[in-house]
C-alpha cells in the first residue's frame, strides 16, 4: 500500500449512534448527537477497508491506537463520512490520518493505528485473558 492510499465509510446517523444510547445507569445522561464512540468506529472502518488488499486468508486488521478530536455535534437522521489516508508504516503498524465529515463539514479528526493479526491468534488469546 503506497502513502496516499485512501478509503472512506459511510452511514445515516440513526438514535442507536448517539451519545444518549451509550449510557449503562440512569444517573448518566448525554446528548441525542453523534456519540464520538461511534465517530471513532466509522474512521476504523474506512481504515480497516484500505487494508484489505494486505489481508491473506486468516488475517484481519485491528485497530492498535487513536488521537482523535471531535470537532462539531450532528444530529439524527444526517449523512456522516469517514476517510482515512495512508500515512506509511513503523515496524508492523499501519498509520492513518483519519477525518469525519457530516454535510455541514469537518467534524473530527486525528490519527489510528492499524496492525494486521491472525484471526484465530486473536480470538484465542482473547480467551485465555478471560478464563474463569
Amino acid at each position: 500500500m503506497n502513502p496516499g492510499t485512501q478509503a472512506e465509510a459511510d452511514f445515516i446517523v440513526l438514535p442507536s449512534d448517539t451519545a444518549k444510547a451509550l449510557p449503562v445507569s440512569p444517573d448518566d445522561d448525554f446528548p441525542e448527537v453523534f456519540a464520538t464512540s461511534r465517530m471513532i468506529a466509522l474512521m476504523e472502518l474506512a481504515a480497516s477497508r484500505c487494508m484489505r488488499p494486505l489481508l491473506q486468508d486468516g488475517q484481519l486488521s485491528v485497530g492498535v491506537g487513536v488521537d482523535i478530536r471531535h470537532l462539531g455535534a450532528t444530529p439524527v437522521g444526517v449523512r456522516v463520512s469517514a476517510r482515512a489516508t495512508f500515512l506509511g508504516q513503523e515496524g508492523k503498524l499501519y498509520l492513518f490520518k483519519v477525518e469525519a465529515f457530516d454535510e455541514g463539514g469537518l467534524i473530527g479528526e486525528g490519527q489510528h493505528s492499524r496492525a494486521i493479526v491472525a484471526t484465530d491468534r486473536l480470538l484465542a488469546g482473547a480467551h485465555s485473558r478471560n478464563q474463569r
